[in-house]
Parts: C-alpha cells; structure tokens; sequence
C-alpha cells in the first residue's frame, strides 16, 4: 500500500493537490557517521571495501545488490562489509552522496 493510499484512507474528502505527496527517495536508513570506502588488493586482484553502516543487514544488502548491479560487477555482502570486484571507488562514493550517505575514503 503506497503513501497514497493510506493518505486516502486516513482522509476519504481529501483531494490533494498535484506534486505535494513526494516519493520517498530510498528506503534504506541513512546514518550520521560516514561509511568507510576503501581499496585492497587480495590475491592480485583489485576489490573496494565498504564497511561501518550501523543500520539493518538487510538494508546492507539492498544496497549491495543495487551497486553491483548499476555497476555491472560482482561482489558480496559478508561480515558487515560490502566487497565489489575491481577499483570503483569513485562512482562508488558518487552514487552513495548521491542517496545522501556521508562517505569517508579511505587509503591510495
């Protein structure tokens, strides 16, 4: 049931004007402190590490799934920690200020 809708059921005379109920932006909790993004090299092979989100696991790994996939690379959700295969550090830390997450890099 969208925002919407409860909204109608709440107040059945209520017409809304259009463009005053926004989207919410994300569903995932968004925290005070920074989330570390960081690079390492593990058997040769690059992979960017994003670790300290204090929310939910789940909401964790809604967010890895959704890097991996507008990125086009694998990864995994273990220990906490978000690890995507190769270097993106960059568009990594631009995609995450862009959902309003404080990013810290961290190391090279």
């Amino acid at each position: 049931m969208s925002f919407e809708d409860q909204l109608k059921n709440l107040f059945p005379d209520h017409v809304p004007e259009k463009g005053t109920v926004k989207p919410v932006k994300s569903s995932i909790w968004l925290q005070e402190d920074p989330i570390i993004c960081k690079y390492e090299k593990r058997k040769g092979k690059p992979i960017t590490i994003l670790e300290g989100y204090k929310g939910a696991d789940s909401d964790f790994k809604k967010l890895a799934k959704e890097l991996k996939t507008k990125l086009s690379v694998g990864g995994s959700f273990k220990e906490g920690k978000i690890i995507i295969q190769g270097d993106y550090r960059d568009k990594i830390m631009e995609m995450l200020v862009a959902k309003g997450f404080k990013v810290k890099r961290v190391g090279g």
